[in-house]
């Protein structure tokens, strides 16, 4: 599993000039899902992801997780974060999990996260053509793969 995680002062997702998920203070999430994928990776990742320290402090300084702020979690499933660019020009999507286990890996992320943070996470819609809108905060955006646990 493989997430990008940008801190945003507001994102939204719109399918079909309808938004499906609009957030203010919080996280955007890109995450892409493999065969390969369990549910260990979904505990292991939504718990990294709502307990990174990117939130400013008092001080100024990073120290702050998106918990500890109130904010929320906008969650965007992006199959292309497994694009295999190695030959040519033309990216390889061979990777990316298949429908029939990418969308109970991702439905089972967006409780999982829901379940962390307490809260509603919301989202944009699995496979659908979306438009992202966000406005990056610092900026500060993380990449994280569960089978590189760096």
């Amino acid at each position: 599993m493989r997430a990008v995680i940008q801190r945003v002062t507001k994102a939204s997702v719109t399918v079909e000039d309808q938004i499906t998920g609009s957030i203010n203070t919080g996280l955007l999430v890109l995450l892409g899902v493999e065969d390969a994928d369990t549910t260990e990776d979904i505990i292991w990742l939504s718990n990294k992801i709502t307990n990174l320290r990117i939130f400013n402090d008092a001080e100024g300084v990073m120290n702050q997780s998106v918990k500890e702020v109130d904010g929320d979690i906008l969650l965007v499933s992006q199959f292309t974060l497994y694009a295999a660019t190695k030959k040519g020009n033309r990216p390889s999507y061979i990777r990316a999990g298949k429908p029939d286990i990418a969308i109970p890996l991702y439905e089972q992320m967006i409780i999982q996260l829901g379940l962390d943070m307490g809260k509603q996470i919301y989202t944009g819609i699995f496979g659908a053509d979306m438009k992202v809108a966000l406005l990056n905060d610092g900026p500060v955006t993380i990449i994280i793969d569960t089978k590189n646990k760096e």
